[in-house]
């Protein structure tokens, strides 16, 4: 027996040795990768065209476009104002955010008249603060009168929605989930288990809010009537920004918490055309040079075990 309980002493700090040094790494891996941003610039005008050459050529068995001719598509690219599109795809954080800030960054200093931008969003909402950040990193591009369209496939619930509101043209595929505006906080609350095994948490606070629902704590009336306040104040701000960028809007119908497949939301006003992202890109070549922007940043080691939680327990808000 003590032969078998010091190899179990033995194996367990030879673990947590193990997880010592892979905590280690990834910190100074993922300090690494934090100064590995860049910024990438693509042609989605010239992807498309290539790839229709393309399938012409091997469908239809047509001889490639000329030198000449297309020496003449390029001549007749340069006269037209620049699409720039930028991906967004949403976590409980809004991770993207930063990614999303430098690459408007970007956008705004060569950005001209007549240019417009489009915005692939993807996001289930979350956390309060980062969407708000997230949704004034576009309201950048408008208070520059710059259009902006915002292209929702799958998703724009909660704080998605929040960001979406801020274009000047909502788009979505059919099936898409649209809406979801409000407010939603929930903890665990260990106090009787604690109070069973006569455990005691001492919380000092100065201020009478310093904390209204606790984890340990006993809560209160008082500390839950309070907090439900606090909950009404910021589904407020919600309802009235979504209500600023979009006035035809019934905001007592809409703000209910409640989201809609992106064909019942179109006649509730909360999107102002039914297309896919791929549709509506395609559409706006006929008029613009389409210019994919990325900034792009490695995910941590953290976020990539996280993500697949997150998407579990946070479906859409």
């Amino acid at each position: 027996m003590e032969f078998i309980s010091q190899y179990g002493l033995f194996l367990l700090k030879t673990a947590t040795l193990v997880i010592a040094v892979l905590v280690l790494l990834a910190g100074i891996f993922n300090l690494r990768k934090k100064n590995q941003e860049k910024l990438c610039i693509d042609s989605l005008s010239k992807e498309y065209t290539d790839m229709q050459e393309k399938m012409n050529k091997e469908i239809h068995e047509q001889k490639g476009i000329s030198r000449k001719q297309k020496k003449k598509q390029l001549e007749s690219e340069k006269g037209k104002p620049c699409l720039y599109v930028l991906d967004f795809h949403g976590d409980l954080k809004a991770s993207q955010a930063d990614s999303l800030r430098n690459s408007i960054s970007a956008v705004l200093s060569v950005a001209r008249e007549k240019d417009e931008v489009l915005i692939r969003l993807e996001s289930p909402g979350g956390l309060v603060n980062s969407y708000g950040l997230a949704a004034s990193q576009l309201q950048r591009i408008r208070d520059k009168n710059i259009p902006i369209t915002v292209c929702i496939d799958k998703v724009a619930a909660s704080g998605g929605y929040l960001m979406a509101c801020v274009a000047n043209t909502i788009v979505a595929a059919p099936f898409a989930i649209i809406g979801s505006i409000g407010v939603i906080a929930q903890l665990p609350n260990f106090h009787r288990w604690l109070k069973k095994h006569n455990i005691d948490i001492e919380m000092i606070t100065a201020g009478e809010y310093k904390r209204t629902l606790t984890m340990f704590g006993e809560n209160t009336e008082k500390g839950r009537k309070k907090f439900q306040e606090e909950l009404e104040s910021i589904h407020k701000s919600f309802r009235d920004y979504v209500l600023t960028n979009r006035q035809d809007l019934n905001i007592d119908e809409v703000a209910t918490g409640e989201h809609w497949l992106a064909s019942d939301a179109y006649n509730l006003k909360l999107i102002d055309k039914l297309q896919t992202s791929d549709d509506c890109i395609i559409e706006k070549m006929k008029t613009f040079k389409v210019w994919k922007i990325n900034t792009v940043t490695p995910q941590s080691l953290t976020e990539k075990l996280l993500k697949p939680a997150t998407r579990i327990m946070h479906p859409w808000a």
